[in-house]
């Protein structure tokens, strides 16, 4: 008789090397293999015998599994020595091999690898001052997008083996040089998070020959095809004396506006194109402009075919300008492998950085304003000294001012200076791309309006960037530029002193709200999310934040980069707290009915430290708000009406609080009280001590209010938001006053000091100072950030505040001493 055997190892089941654990689809694995077997999904395993994907208990491992006891009976009572211990080694090597690529690189890149039937090629041309291949993506959504040659496949052997499309991109990008690698994973994360950037789909390979592309959005139009026939420029003919066409001058500062802010966008991911046209920049499907990755990247290649075409090196400038893309001295020196020290005395080199693109950016303005009256004829190049290189440069930037005051008279001076000033062969002497964006926003804005133009956000950058077009993705230097620096602290645009951001950590909520008085300051703009963000918390040095993508994102309050995500949630992750203790720790809740606590010690893990589930009934609609208490306490929100307390130590329920009528929505903790609201419009205040209900607030008033969505508690002051965009105020558990502060549901709240910030469904931020005495409370609208999206998380914490959106991003704002609301 043949005993049941293992699948795995063909060993014979036993009660010591091979017990028989049951899975749940009926077969059996002894309880050695289980333990060893590879899982390639969290709680999941797939049965040797059947191939089934079954639940798997990955935390308790393979002895929380049911033996088998009727085979296990029969293999003891039969032939207990006929075991075949030396075949488990054998077999069970299959799994120790090592892994075809790294774990980490695969993990980096697997997401954004595009299927190979996902694109499809329209046009594979690509001409000598032409653009890069068309084609159109089929997953999903169906776009034109164009293709950039990243780098070619390596040459493949002659053998049968033939690596997988994934494969052979990942062996691709292995091959690549670091630093390049590094800046294509800058490019692809910065398309995500900035709109000003034409987003990037993926990486994606037509055959095993062909290179490796990276997949960009085709816009709409870009700038050339709208305005490449445009010969006089904006400003048309002013010739003798005519009047100068003012509707082209406001076409030209509106468009000119545009530019700017997508170049800053560029430079706040840290990215320098390095050369710019007009084919650079492309209009969206709103009609705002964004910076074009495909043509910056592409203006590299035009640049090496014109080298390549022309020997004579000081032709190579005035190509570039006859076939406008538009690059720097400094940049074009660099290109060419030449010294410019005849450019900047006392240095080796001129400094490559954001102010060579805001020469380049002059020069697209230019060309948008007047044409083809800007001077093609440019220095020479192969000067004996640096004063007649000097000279001859300062020439052709008289010639374009000569022109500008001959086009525009003396009605745009500060137009034609800061035009003239981008010029400027020393990089630190030229103005920022704020300082640009600033002069045309005043010819823009009438002085009568100044205050509109204060209500503008502005945005500080990074301090170290990469060069688009300096051959393999160039690293800049680390340290801080000249032209970064002016940039980050120019008080006159973003209302920052010298230490500015550095500063802002330090301070304290109080001095936050002091300086709303001043208005607010973006800093960041975090993108990374797939869904809607449903939650913010801080502690420990980090922002997490939670989402409908089931996901828990980590980021630096340093820098605000992403540092972590958890996974692990199948079902929408709808709250989170931080839990401050000697082992932190953060705790999410999902729509499912799953709690999951992460370890927040570095280094993050990938899994959870534990997990459970709520009971399901026909009631049941998951976790909707989460709150933690001093003593080892968490207790969820829910769609069945009840508030429950866990032990998050050893997941035990502690006890279940009835009273509510509909979902619990959120929850608060404040000396030992926990306040829960609900969708039945009430709030309801229960002990920490023995969780008995303390008292019930609105429910004498139930036709008046909607749903609770938000509640806020600050020390004796309670805030509580609704559906209806109404809040009510409690003082000591005493109503004080209520009011409407938007049109439509209030989703999120925070309160800090006498500042009250709400968001919702009409997409603003509002920002509220409670003031009164005793007796008397009064809500007064202090001012309002608006937004391009629904607002669903608001957090302030320690001079910042957190804001996130329906649109997957979330946005750091700080005040500013500055600016005016």
């Amino acid at each position: 008789m043949e005993l049941p055997e293992c699948p795995v190892c063909l060993q014979s089941f036993d009660d010591r090397d091979a017990v028989p654990r049951v899975l749940p689809c009926g077969h059996s694995v002894c309880e050695a293999c289980l333990a060893e077997f590879p899982q390639r999904y969290p709680n999941t395993i797939r049965c040797p015998a059947c191939t089934q994907l079954v639940k798997y208990p990955s935390q308790q491992g393979p002895s929380s599994l049911p033996k088998n006891i009727d085979l296990l009976r029969l293999c003891l009572q039969h032939s207990p020595s006929s075991q075949k211990p030396n075949q488990r080694s054998t077999i069970n090597a299959c799994y120790d091999h090592a892994p075809f690529w790294s774990p980490e690189f695969y993990a980096a890149w697997k997401d954004w690898i595009l299927p190979h039937d996902a694109v499809s090629v329209d046009d594979k041309g690509f001409g000598l001052f032409g653009s890069s291949p068309k084609g159109r993506v089929c997953f999903g959504v169906n776009r034109s997008v164009s293709l950039v040659p990243i780098v070619c496949f390596p040459p493949g052997d002659h053998s049968k083996f033939r690596f997988s499309y994934v494969a052979r991109v990942i062996k691709c990008l292995e091959g690549m040089n670091e630093v390049a690698r590094e800046e294509l994973a800058l490019i692809l994360e910065a398309s995500v998070r900035q709109g000003r950037m034409c987003r990037v789909y993926g990486l994606w390979s037509e055959g095993v020959e062909g290179p490796l592309y990276m997949v960009c959005e085709r816009q709409c139009g870009n700038l050339l095809d709208k305005f490449g026939e445009l010969g006089n420029g904006f400003v048309g003919g002013n010739e003798g004396g005519l009047k100068l066409d003012a509707g082209g001058v406001f076409s030209f500062l509106m468009i000119g506006k545009g530019l700017c802010e997508a170049l800053l966008a560029l430079h706040l991911e840290g990215l320098v194109a390095g050369c710019l046209g007009l084919s650079c920049f492309s209009f969206d499907e709103l009609g705002g402009i964004c910076v074009d990755l495909n043509e910056a990247l592409v203006m590299r290649k035009k640049f090496v075919n014109a080298v390549s075409r022309i020997h004579e090196e000081e032709a190579v400038w005035e190509d570039c300008l006859e076939n406008e893309f538009f690059v720097s001295p400094e940049v074009l020196y660099e290109l060419l492998h030449k010294r410019v020290a005849t450019l900047d005395s006392g240095h080796s080199r001129v400094p490559i950085g954001y102010g060579s693109d805001v020469w380049s950016l002059a020069c697209v303005l230019l060309r948008l304003l007047i044409g083809n009256a800007l001077p093609r004829n440019t220095l020479e190049m192969n000067g004996e000294n640096g004063s007649d290189i000097s000279a001859s440069y300062m020439c052709w930037v008289e010639k374009v001012s000569s022109v500008l005051e001959d086009k525009l008279g003396s009605e745009y001076l500060s137009l034609r200076q800061t035009l003239c000033k981008c010029l400027d062969v020393n990089p630190g002497n030229r103005p920022d791309v704020v300082d640009v964006r600033k002069c045309i926003q005043e010819m823009l804005v009438k002085p009568q309006f100044d205050i509109l133009g204060n209500l503008e956000v502005t945005i500080s950058g990074n301090s170290s960037g990469h060069c688009l077009v300096l051959g393999e993705l160039c690293l800049l230097p680390k340290e801080r530029s000249n032209e970064l620096s002016e940039h980050e602290l120019k008080e006159k645009e973003i209302g920052s002193q010298p230490n500015f951001v550095q500063d802002v950590k330090d301070k304290s909520d109080e001095d936050f709200a002091a300086g709303l008085s001043k208005g607010m300051t973006e800093l960041k703009d975090l993108r990374g999310h797939l869904d809607c963000i449903s939650g913010l918390a801080v502690g420990g040095g980090y922002l997490l934040s939670s989402s409908f993508d089931k996901t828990v994102h980590v980021w630096s309050l340093q820098d605000f980069s992403h540092l972590h995500t958890f996974r692990g949630h199948e079902n929408k992750v709808m709250a989170l707290v931080y839990v401050d203790e000697e082992e932190p720790l953060c705790i999410s809740g999902d729509s499912g009915g799953g709690m999951f606590i992460w370890g927040m010690a570095a280094p993050l893990r990938q899994d959870p430290l534990r997990k459970w589930y709520e009971k399901k009934d026909w009631r049941f609609s998951g976790i909707h708000s989460l709150a933690v208490s001093r003593n080892h306490s968490l207790y969820t929100g829910s769609g069945d009406r009840t508030i429950k307390a866990w032990s998050y130590k050893d997941e035990t329920l502690i006890c279940t609080m009835t009273g509510h009528r509909s979902v619990v929505s959120t929850l608060a903790v404040c000396d030992e009280v926990l306040y829960s609201g609900s969708w039945d419009g009430t709030i309801r205040l229960w002990s920490l001590n023995d969780h008995s209900p303390l008292t019930v607030l609105g429910e004498d008033t139930p036709a008046e209010m909607k749903p609770i969505l938000a509640i806020t508690v600050d020390r004796h002051l309670l805030v509580a938001a609704y559906e209806n965009g109404c809040i009510k105020v409690w003082r000591n558990d005493v109503f004080m006053n209520s009011k409407t502060l938007h049109n439509g549901a209030i989703f999120a709240m925070s309160m800090h000091g006498k500042c009250l910030y709400t968001g919702g469904r009409d997409k603003n931020v509002n920002i509220q100072e409670l003031s009164g005495d005793e007796f008397e409370l009064d809500v007064k609208a202090y001012g309002s950030i608006p937004c391009s999206s629904v607002v669903t998380a608001i957090l302030c914490n320690q001079g910042k505040l957190y804001v996130g959106y329906a649109d997957k991003s979330i946005k750091v704002f700080t005040s500013s001493n500055h600016f005016t609301l």
